[in-house]
């Protein structure tokens, strides 16, 4: 009886778990250049929701992306919370590899942050300990993004803890391409 009491338990576990194939994207339209997309300046508007689906929190994001070589991208993130956290920013060395994946460091990820395109989407994992009010937790972070346009990209993130789903990002990425016009007259993006 045990012993069919822990594979229930584990059946019922690995349904809580979010199991994108990218393989299904591989064909689809546009194809989704990370590095390209990237390479300049653009706006986020994010919501955090907690496993029952209610929104905890709200953010907005300026991006600015600089390749420094035809594989290397500089991207400086500024992260602005509606609650608690303030400003938080976070600067990104993303490298293209061989095989049409890349990967990424910033100071806050644990470790390589590894990603892959497959066609219009991109899968993007990696591991960070994220301060929640006042604590720190170890969570793994399995985001896949999905390009539009030349100009829009929807990123979905799925925070784990124990391979377990416990809060989820929707974030929509837009290049900015009067960005350059603003800042030449004096304004801001």
């Amino acid at each position: 009886m045990r012993q069919w009491l822990i594979i229930g338990l584990v059946l019922l576990l690995n349904g809580c778990g979010i199991s994108i194939q990218g393989s299904q994207y591989e064909q689809q339209s546009p194809k989704f250049n990370l590095m390209e997309f990237f390479n300049g300046e653009m706006k986020g508007w994010g919501i955090v929701q907690d496993r029952s689906g209610n929104v905890i929190q709200q953010f907005t994001l300026d991006l600015s992306g600089e390749m420094s070589d035809d594989s290397t991208l500089m991207l400086s993130e500024t992260f602005r919370y509606q609650l608690g956290q303030g400003v938080q920013r976070r600067q990104w060395v993303i490298t293209k590899q061989l095989d049409n994946s890349f990967q990424g460091n910033a100071d806050d990820i644990i470790g390589n942050a590894n990603g892959k395109v497959f066609g219009s989407a991109a899968t993007w994992q990696y591991e960070m300990n994220l301060p929640v009010a006042g604590s720190t937790y170890h969570v793994t972070f399995d985001d896949w993004m999905w390009q539009f346009d030349d100009g829009a990209v929807i990123n979905r993130s799925y925070i784990k803890k124990f391979g377990l789903v416990f809060a989820e990002v929707t974030l929509f990425f837009q290049k900015n391409n009067d960005c350059t016009k603003a800042k030449g007259a004096g304004e801001s993006c």
